[in-house]
């Protein structure tokens, strides 16, 4: 299997606050806490590109996947650990790591080329938050 072959697409799924930030580079990590394991985690590879959309509103950027770190096992000291270390780059308001904070799942996404992109209403009624697009399910992005 080639390289190329192994890349993957994501539409990503982001409150206004947190992609204004993305767009203006001062959010450089995309966090995702979760009880469970479910994607990202276990799903994104260094290379993928995501499709930035806007809670409620269009898919309005795209971005590619310089990096990523995946936690398991999770407690409140832990999280707590990795705001400290992070969230100067995740920018995360603190009544958000206190929501999460019995999260036992992480993905730390980091963002490179970053650009905004035409506006693209999708129709997309689920509250999946994360999804990996494949030929399948792409809402038309593919």
């Amino acid at each position: 299997m080639k390289i190329k072959d192994m890349v993957k697409t994501h539409l990503v799924i982001l409150k206004k606050c947190y992609l204004d930030k993305i767009l203006d580079g001062s959010k450089t990590i995309e966090l995702r806490l979760t009880k469970t394991a479910v994607p990202p985690f276990g799903n994104i590879a260094i290379g993928d590109t995501l499709f930035l959309k806007e809670s409620s509103g269009p898919v309005c950027a795209a971005a590619k996947v310089s990096a990523f770190a995946e936690f398991k096992n999770l407690t409140p000291a832990k999280i707590t650990k990795l705001k400290a270390e992070f969230n100067n780059k995740i920018c995360g308001e603190d009544e958000y790591w206190k929501f999460k904070s019995d999260c036992r799942f992480a993905v730390l996404v980091w963002l490179k080329n970053v650009k905004s992109i035409k506006p693209v209403r999708i129709d997309k009624k689920d509250l999946r938050a994360w999804v990996v697009l494949s030929q399948g399910q792409n809402f038309g992005l593919l």
